[in-house]
């Protein structure tokens, strides 16, 4: 209920009426709402009643010389006496004392200390809509920080922070314990000991809301931090020049059959450009495609299997990259392996359809670009796999006495 100083105000039971609040509870009788009220509180009008002047306790109340609550205390000195008039005996709040629990009896419009009055409403925006507000004194105000009781901010904002609020004085951070976004940290707080900003990062202007702490780490796989783009890159080119030269080997003779199908008419158009171009043989254009089925064999010979058992190629053992499993870190095994392959390796007998296959195989070679969390290509996402870089543990085993590496090169 909220603490007004003493005066006349309207009675919260009947608006029509005004009665004196002595700062804890109503007193005095209730006058009209128009009436001019006296200067001070309302005279006492209560009569005095005698105090009983036998030991015999009135009905109902176990104490001598208490009456029961709401109730007056007959004078029982001579039979068939009519007793005094007495005062009312104000009921008793649960709570605040010990005798007769109170059970809402008093006079008209009381109520005990505490208790909000039938009726009453919270002064200014802080009552119901349709409620008559309760009349204060000229020029009051409420506290410094009071806010309306039962006051819902609207959607979508927080409740509103008192000014100067923080926390408590000698409250240290939890180990671990980093800001909300968007929020200040306390006084003197530092991040953890031995934390040391991962390379490349910069913090956000200043000014901007969590500019200090807002940092996504990168993922690190099993552990291991993701291949660069760049060492990938060189790895691929390693891995091609050893499978042209395997091709050299293998398909020289193909390629020297293709030659002789097609060296008559290059001689014809270098000698007569104007002319109409001849049409190659039909067994030129076999040997193309028997070449390039070649490629795709030699190509699956050499990089099928290293990735199935130890998830490197020759490219990949000189850059120091390794392919694993998002899952764990066992190795791929066949079937995993030759899905990762085939993704990319299956497109190299279209290139004999107008380069179909070397661009389908360039735009899965720069596929890890538009992937910023795993980087992973389009074939390590059909595998379901990724291409991290080894540590240096990794890199140059040492060989104890009587044994080697004791992981074999897997991470």
């Amino acid at each position: 209920m909220t603490s007004l100083p003493p005066g006349w105000y309207k009675d919260p039971a009947d608006p029509s009426t005004q009665r004196w609040w002595d700062g804890e509870g109503w007193l005095g009788k209730a006058i009209p709402a128009d009436a001019v009220p006296p200067d001070g509180p309302p005279p006492d009008e209560t009569p005095t009643s005698p105090a009983p002047t036998s030991g015999t306790p009135a009905p109902g109340v176990g104490t001598p010389g208490l009456a029961t609550p709401g109730t007056a205390a007959p004078d029982s000195t001579t039979p068939g006496t009519t007793p005094g008039p007495t005062t009312p005996v104000p009921a008793q709040a649960p709570g605040t004392g010990t005798g007769t629990p109170w059970t809402g009896a008093g006079p008209s419009g009381w109520a005990p200390p505490g208790a909000q009055q039938p009726g009453w409403t919270p002064p200014g925006a802080a009552q119901p809509p349709g409620q008559p507000a309760v009349d204060l004194p000229p020029g009051w105000q409420p506290p410094p920080g009071w806010t309306p009781p039962n006051t819902v901010p609207p959607a979508g904002q927080a409740p509103p922070t008192p000014a100067g609020w923080g926390p408590p004085p000698g409250w240290q951070a939890p180990p671990g314990w980093q800001p909300p976004p968007g929020s200040q940290p306390p006084a003197g707080w530092q991040p953890l000991p031995g934390w040391q900003p991962p390379p490349g990062w910069q913090p956000h202007p200043p000014g901007t809301p969590g500019y200090s702490w807002a940092y996504v780490p990168q993922l690190r796989p099993h552990g291991f931090a993701l291949a660069g783009f760049g060492r990938r890159l060189v790895a691929r080119m390693v891995d091609f020049f050893v499978v042209l030269l395997l091709n050299v080997v293998v398909n020289g003779w193909f390629a020297y059959q293709w030659w002789q199908e097609v060296e008559p008419v290059v001689r014809a158009a270098m000698n007569d450009p104007l002319s109409e171009p001849q049409q190659a043989s039909l067994r030129a254009n076999y040997l193309v495609l028997t070449m390039l089925f070649i490629a795709t064999a030699l190509w699956f010979a050499y990089e099928v299997p290293a990735i199935a058992n130890r998830g490197q190629t020759l490219g990949k053992r000189l850059m120091q990259v390794k392919v694993v499993r998002l899952e764990n870190t066992d190795q791929l095994g066949f079937g995993r392996s030759f899905r990762r392959w085939a993704r990319l390796g299956l497109w190299t007998p279209f290139w004999g359809c107008y380069g179909l296959g070397l661009l389908l195989q360039f735009i899965d070679s720069v596929s890890p670009l538009f992937d910023a969390r795993l980087r992973q290509a389009l074939h390590d996402k059909t595998a379901q796999t990724v291409v991290v870089a080894l540590p240096a543990k990794y890199r140059r085993p040492v060989e104890a006495a009587g044994g080697g590496d004791p992981t074999g090169g897997q991470p």
